[in-house]
């Protein structure tokens, strides 16, 4: 009797296991790094933290030749409901939230309907690139950068 119990407890045990949800902040790990996009004189970078503490912390900015032209602080986090959001501060505005509603191993897709634009943020891996496309809920207006890694500056000590 008392080895059927200790197997169902184990079982039950594994059943929750597997039910439980996944860290989709820690999941979203391999968007970690430095990356670069450039076409022409125009440039675009973004940085991004590993997962820590169910957080990552990002930013970026864009512009042409020597000058930069825009910049944005952003972070992907759970809100207080536990859903995983990517929040967007761009020039410093006020946080928007755009909730996690797909994910996977080279993917991770936020949306915002109520925005005005953009109301969709995406990243995918291809490869060893980065693709990250904003656009309207239903796809148009989308704008996309292809990054590549950024080699890590090279420092002297002094």
């Amino acid at each position: 009797m008392r080895m059927r119990r200790a197997a169902a407890m184990v079982w039950a045990g594994l059943a929750l296991a597997a039910a439980a949800p996944v860290d989709a902040v820690a999941d979203l790990g391999w968007l970690s790094g430095a990356w670069v996009s450039r076409n022409g004189d125009a440039w675009t970078e973004e940085w991004w933290t590993p997962p820590r503490g169910g957080i990552m912390i990002g930013a970026g900015f864009s512009g042409r030749g020597a000058t930069a032209t825009s910049f944005e602080h952003m972070r992907i986090m759970k809100d207080k409901a536990g859903t995983v959001a990517f929040y967007g501060m761009p020039g410093g505005a006020p946080a928007v939230a755009f909730p996690l509603v797909r994910s996977g191993k080279t993917e991770a897709v936020f949306e915002n309907p109520a925005h005005d634009y953009p109301q969709r943020i995406s990243y995918r891996m291809e490869g060893e690139t980065l693709v990250a496309t904003v656009s309207l809920v239903d796809g148009s207006r989308a704008e996309s950068w292809t990054y590549r890694h950024l080699a890590a500056p090279k420092t002297t000590p002094k």
